[in-house]
């Protein structure tokens, strides 16, 4: 059985932690065997004011965060919750460096690799209008999870997307076991040796 893979989307009040930015909202869903078995979301109070423009696009208010709780504590169960799971997002730098200055101001380790789904997409699926989560859910037609821009919402459409992305893997590729080391391998191959990395994965030379 493939090993389960964390999909995590933040909200935030800016675009990076350098410049100041923290996370109002996490959430995380976690995959197995080509479904979700289980997730995890909260709002976190970091102690900053939200943008109004921020507000308006999130619809994350300054009065939601000041009843949720402290960021640290909300960021401590969330790296219990995904455990030594590797994890995968959309526009993967983005939420890897909340991760990563979260947990840090939190006290805890951040080791989990990230897989990109903007990144595998850009290779699997370079027929697409473009590469953000919303067109590729209509791309491929996925169910909506809600309003885009709350970290649960987005979180469900990536997992959806990264499944969508295995199955067709197997299915129109021939990939053998398309699991979370085939995926960061995917992302690292070069778009000129696209072709050859997924011949040399497919079923008919798995054994």
């Amino acid at each position: 059985m493939p090993a389960p893979i964390a999909i995590i989307d933040f909200e935030t009040t800016g675009s990076t932690p350098a410049q100041g930015a923290r996370a109002t909202e996490v959430a995380i869903v976690l995959v197995e065997d080509g479904r979700v078995v289980d997730q995890f979301q909260s709002l976190m109070n970091a102690g900053v004011r939200i943008p109004p423009f921020i507000t308006q696009l999130t619809g994350i208010t300054n009065a939601m965060v000041a009843d949720a709780p402290p960021a640290a504590e909300v960021m401590a169960q969330a790296r219990r919750f995904v455990g030594d799971t590797p994890l995968v997002a959309h526009n993967a730098p983005f939420d890897r460096g909340f991760w990563h200055t979260e947990l840090a101001r939190a006290g805890c380790d951040a080791p989990q690799p990230f897989a990109c789904t903007v990144r595998l997409a850009r290779r699997l699926y370079p027929e697409a209008p473009n590469h953000q989560l919303g067109t590729l859910a209509r791309f491929h037609q996925l169910p909506s999870a809600g309003r885009a821009h709350r970290a649960l919402a987005d979180a469900q459409v990536t997992a959806a997307l990264l499944l969508r992305m295995q199955q067709d893997l197997r299915e129109r590729w021939g990939v053998a076991a398309p699991d979370f080391g085939f995926l960061l391998a995917l992302q690292a191959c070069p778009k000129a040796r696209l072709a050859r990395f997924l011949q040399s994965n497919t079923l008919g030379m798995a054994g």
